[in-house]
């Protein structure tokens, strides 16, 4: 109670402007006291209207009062410092707009300390004491404070409500348990709090669970972005080295051509000039011979023309000009010409290899616990554009419409090519499948087998090697009119469900999902692998039967 007394004494001597203990104190003409600065700030900013008011009870003054510092009340706050208190700030002690302010205060009012679900009234600290103090408060229920205590009572009945309808799931009063709620299942409000409180728990139980189980996904979500980058990093780095071991073999390659052009050009431009220098040197002794001859026709001594013209007639063996053929064409054009053919080609490998490592590139995904589809709208989001490669088309199988349709034909003069299927009636796709991808087939005839396969399945004879779903590298679900057969590495496994003339693949090449749906106006599922797959695949078909009306169309979306 003695720090009650202080504290009063230090609001007593607190301005009501700062909220802090008076500085320089001065009592205006109503009473009031303030700090010397505070009230001239607060009358400069009323000069204007020479009319100044007190603060606190607002009473006029005209002219403005004079300020004399009042020395009893400076000497009192001056002793009250001694004891090291200090006065309350104002947001510790009276109640702002967002705080809840006590109901009992007059005047300016003060923070509430706690609410009281009995009396429904919120109290500051001075006027929670009775609660503390008198055994008639005993049971009341304190709070943290609260604006909401009116919705305690009954706006029918103006009653506190204590009691809980579980029929209406509600809160009432005890008047409207024998009133509009009678017959309910009724409980009071503690008692529905408490199973509430069990359901609480449990909830929060179930919830720090979950938080727990979602911690850790965080953690494998941190380590799977480091695994992400730490691969990207590793495949740029890899890349670039290859990349770079490239330009220095073709740098290599033109090194080397220039280097056989510039030898060759040395070793014939010699050749050449060996032979010019002998003809000029011929040249020479002819033009030599010729003044001789020339010099002796002049003679007049027929004597001496005739003893010097027998050695001046021999002319010297003629050096051979018959290899000599001048082509209008340049030399090293065969050069050049051979050098773009391997560029056309590099470039067209370039262009083919791009495609595929583009879209690996463009595949690479983190599995996050994606659902498989479940409705054709969802599949369609992962739907692949398919088209057949005719280097592996069996001689029977016909492609058209962009190498999109299959059908069977009679023998075809198909050139040799090593991925061509040389027995079986089958064909792969041009695209490896990757990531998520799905894809459906619109089939007729006799039967059909709808495949996926590695790139390295054999192709050359008869055997199950050669075969979709007879070894293990290809899946088939084998379709015809009556039933279906799933068959991989030689084994059969009977499939049952609604027939139809399309049927829908879905890869999930990551998670190793492969499923096969019947697709009409729904979809059903009719087997579905879960494997890990080592390899990119490829989309295959096979037709079973040698009949001229069976065909299978890769079908087209929007």
């Amino acid at each position: 109670m003695e720090q009650k007394g202080v504290q009063l004494d230090q609001e007593t001597f607190s301005c009501s402007i700062c909220l802090d203990l008076l500085k320089d104190p001065v009592t205006i003409p109503c009473g009031h006291s303030y700090c010397m600065n505070c009230i001239k700030t607060h009358w400069d900013e009323e000069d204007q209207r020479k009319i100044y008011s007190c603060p606190q009870c607002r009473q006029t003054f005209t002219p403005r009062p004079v300020l004399v510092k009042n020395t009893m009340l400076a000497a009192l706050v001056e002793q009250l410092k001694k004891t090291g208190l200090q006065a309350a700030p104002a947001d510790h002690c009276y109640a702002g707009p967002e705080d809840v302010a006590c109901d009992v205060c007059t005047g300016r009012k003060r923070k509430a300390l706690k609410s009281c679900l009995t009396c429904l009234i919120s109290y500051c600290e001075k006027h929670l004491q009775l609660h503390y103090e008198l055994p008639a408060f005993e049971n009341h229920k304190l709070v943290d404070p609260s604006k909401k205590l009116q919705e305690n009572i009954c706006s029918r009945h103006d009653e506190v409500m204590k009691m809980f309808c579980r029929t209406d799931q509600q809160i009432i009063c005890y008047l409207c348990s024998v009133d509009e709620h009678k017959g309910h299942d009724t409980v009071s409000a503690a008692a529905e709090r408490t199973e509430r409180q069990r359901e609480l728990e449990v909830s929060r139980q179930q919830i720090q669970q979950r938080i727990q189980d979602r911690e850790k996904d965080v953690k494998l979500l941190q380590q799977e972005v480091k695994a992400v980058s730490c691969s990207a990093d590793k495949a740029v780095e890899d890349s670039e080295k290859i990349f770079t071991e490239l330009i220095h073999l073709i740098q290599k390659r033109s090194s080397d051509v220039k280097q056989q052009i510039r030898s060759q050009q040395e070793t014939e431009v010699s050749r050449v000039k060996e032979l010019q220098e002998k003809l000029e040197q011929e040249i020479t002794e002819l033009k030599r011979k010729d003044a001789e001859l020339k010099q002796l026709s002049h003679t007049e001594d027929h004597n001496q023309f005739l003893h010097n013209y027998p050695s001046l007639s021999q002319l010297s063996a003629s050096t051979d000009s018959s290899s000599i053929n001048i082509r209008p064409l340049r030399y090293f054009e065969d050069v050049t010409a051979a050098v773009s053919e391997l560029r056309d080609k590099l470039q067209d490998i370039l262009r083919e290899k791009w495609t595929n490592i583009s879209l690996t590139v463009t595949e690479v995904d983190v599995l996050l616990s994606q659902r498989e589809p479940k409705t054709r709208t969802e599949f369609l989001k992962y739907s692949r554009k398919i088209t057949l490669d005719p280097n592996t088309a069996n001689t029977y199988v016909l492609l058209s419409e962009g190498n999109r349709k299959a059908k069977m034909n009679q023998p075809r003069s198909y050139s040799s090519h090593p991925d061509r299927f040389t027995y079986w009636r089958q064909v792969l796709s041009r695209e490896s499948l990757t990531g998520r991808c799905y894809w459906e087939v619109e089939w007729s005839g006799r039967g059909l087998r709808v495949a996926v396969a590695y790139k390295d399945i054999s192709r050359a004879g008869d055997s199950d090697e050669c075969r979709f779903g007879r070894n293990n590298k290809s899946w088939a679900l084998h379709c015809d009119t009556n039933s279906y057969e799933f068959w991989f590495n030689n084994i059969s496994t009977p499939v049952s469900g609604p027939g139809s003339s399309r049927v829908g693949v879905y890869l999930d090449h990551r998670a190793g999902i492969l499923s096969f749906y019947s697709v009409s106006e729904t979809m059903t599922l009719l087997h579905r692998v879960q494997t890990t797959f080592t390899q990119p695949l490829y989309a295959g078909l096979h037709f079973c039967f040698p009949y001229d009306e069976d065909t299978a169309d890769f079908c087209k979306f929007k």
